[in-house]
């Protein structure tokens, strides 16, 4: 069957993460009528992880009731630069990846399928831009906040990749120089992860709060949960924490709407999900302090609007435009 033939088919949308891979086939109303969801476990190596992937495609193809010639594209979101192909994985850090040529690999063994790649970022901004927090806006910033930091740039309505299709790796950007090992870059302060390991430390190092009592003792337990429920109760060990990512997160923000004239940016990943809107006010704050100049104010500070499902209607959607132009 040709695949490129049938322009208003479903297509695949992936979420390939360090942890989990979700994926769903998307109609071409943007609605997600079939599903599978599965562990990545990427230290089983390249082959085990890309036969789990495309066992999970039948199964969501199985769920949205079509066969896997109906589908006209696939498109993937991974953790990782993209090759300016947009084919080829160039380091996917959590997963022990270099330079894999997943999209050929995927599509071989889907009987053909075409297939695009992009960074797991850009594939949730995309998203985030076509249908939730970024539609309406021209250029968009998203910034996602997990174990790392991410980010992918919409500009006038395009995603941007840059010379070498590596842009917008905002939580590489060094924001403390100094620092030290480790405690340079975005991510080393802002991330969901270190945001973790600095409460941890302020615990051990003796200093009150109420997250001792609600891990026990047990401060190897702590995660951003225990971190928002702190926080929402005032805990100022918690409140600190969460203030330092929040405010070297506006910064970052306001330093790229500063360079870009950004008109919005958005924010995702587990940290601002579990954190929500108290988080929000905290970077809207220091954003309007620090961006230059003051007409960038208006620039829209949101958080994401399809959460887990951002980087699969975005790989969703740029299949679509890229594998399907008729």
């Amino acid at each position: 069957m040709d695949h490129m033939a049938n322009t208003s088919a479903h297509v695949v949308g992936i979420d390939l993460g360090g942890t989990n891979m979700q994926i769903g086939v998307v109609d071409p109303d943007h609605q997600i009528v079939g599903r599978a969801r599965c562990k990545t476990l990427a230290d089983e190596g390249v082959e085990p992880v890309i036969d789990r992937l495309c066992q999970g495609v039948e199964s969501a193809c199985a769920d949205a009731g079509i066969k896997l010639d109906d589908l006209s594209g696939v498109g993937i979101g991974a953790p990782s630069p993209i090759d300016s192909t947009c084919k080829i994985i160039i380091n996917a850090v959590n997963l022990h990846w270099q330079d894999v040529p997943l999209a050929d690999l995927v599509s071989k063994k889907l009987n053909g399928v075409p297939t695009t790649l992009d960074n797991d970022v850009n594939v949730a901004i995309w998203g985030e831009y076509m249908l939730g927090a970024g539609k309406g806006y021209r250029n968009v910033l998203g910034m996602w906040i997990g174990t790392g930091i991410g980010g992918g740039l919409v500009i006038e309505g395009q995603l941007h990749h840059g010379t070498y299709g590596t842009a917008g790796e905002i939580g590489q950007g060094v924001i403390i120089p100094n620092g030290g090992p480790a405690s340079e870059k975005l991510e080393d302060h802002a991330s969901r992860s270190s945001m973790e390991r600095r409460a941890i430390h302020l615990l051990r190092a003796n200093e009150p709060s109420s997250i001792r009592d609600a891990v026990s003792g047990d401060f190897d337990q702590i995660n951003i949960r225990h971190i928002a429920a702190a926080v929402e109760k005032g805990d100022p060990l918690a409140v600190r924490v969460a203030q330092h990512s929040a405010r070297m997160v506006a910064i970052a923000a306001a330093n790229s709407a500063t360079l870009l004239s950004l008109d919005c940016v958005v924010l995702g990943g587990g940290g601002v999900e579990s954190l929500g809107d108290w988080y929000l006010r905290q970077v809207r704050r220091v954003f309007d302090k620090t961006v230059f100049p003051d007409t960038l104010r208006q620039c829209a500070i949101a958080s994401t609007q399809l959460r887990d499902n951002a980087g699969l209607l975005g790989a969703a959607l740029l299949a679509r435009e890229r594998l399907c132009a008729p």
